[in-house]
């Protein structure tokens, strides 16, 4: 990402007013620049060509095409900009979906600003934000269905993966950044990152947060 002239954000919410808050609050800070917004998920795709976002934040429920439908959408796209979808409930059984389907990560949308602006620029540098409270619990009321089967496969593939990899991707699923990650296991962020794109290509995933949610399948983050 070039970030010379900032993060660019498209902004997709059915309600204006949310998006005139979010519009607020990320245009604030210099290293942030909302650059469209979007009220349908179906506009979706016209707007990250004309507006060419980092970051699209998008609302997951939308009288049109759902956030949801976009994401998988977009992320089907090798260019494709990072996703984080918004919900006004812990226990969205879509957010879970998305998140396999290969967005960025989930905010709450009475997330405070200070966390908007973290989620944003992190998800930005390429670094899933997941709170591991929040995710949890979104897990445990989608229900055990299949539970014993997600953790058989899940373990599975991360057995392909070397030790220190694994060590990575329960670090990942605890919601740690690379910084945090280095300083655990003694790494530089280098190396971190290094290990994350080995563990993309073995795993044939999209991004960091299908690696973080296959430890949580896995039950390895305690």
């Amino acid at each position: 990402m070039d970030k010379t002239a900032g993060v660019r954000v498209l902004l997709v919410d059915d309600d204006p007013l949310v998006r005139a808050g979010l519009r607020i609050i990320l245009d604030d800070p210099p290293a942030l620049q909302v650059v469209g917004e979007a009220a349908d998920g179906s506009q979706v795709p016209a707007a990250v060509e004309t507006h060419a976002p980092h970051v699209v934040l998008m609302d997951i429920r939308m009288p049109g095409l759902d956030g949801l439908s976009a994401a998988e959408l977009l992320r089907r796209h090798p260019a494709a900009p990072e996703i984080i979808l918004l919900t006004a409930f812990h226990a969205d059984e879509y957010v879970l979906r998305a998140l396999r389907a290969g967005a960025s990560g989930f905010l709450l949308k009475d997330t405070p600003p200070a966390e908007i602006l973290r989620a944003v620029t992190r998800v930005a540098a390429g670094e899933p934000f997941l709170s591991p409270a929040v995710l949890r619990q979104v897990i445990t009321h989608v229900g055990d269905t299949g539970a014993g089967g997600r953790r058989q496969y899940a373990r599975s593939l991360l057995s392909r993966l070397t030790e220190r990899e694994q060590a990575v991707a329960v670090a990942l699923g605890q919601g740690k950044s690379n910084a945090e990650i280095g300083e655990e296991l003694f790494l530089s962020v280098a190396t971190v990152k290094a290990h994350v794109s080995n563990m993309l290509t073995k795993l044939d995933l999209n991004n960091r947060t299908q690696i973080a949610l296959l430890a949580h399948d896995a039950e390895l983050t305690g």
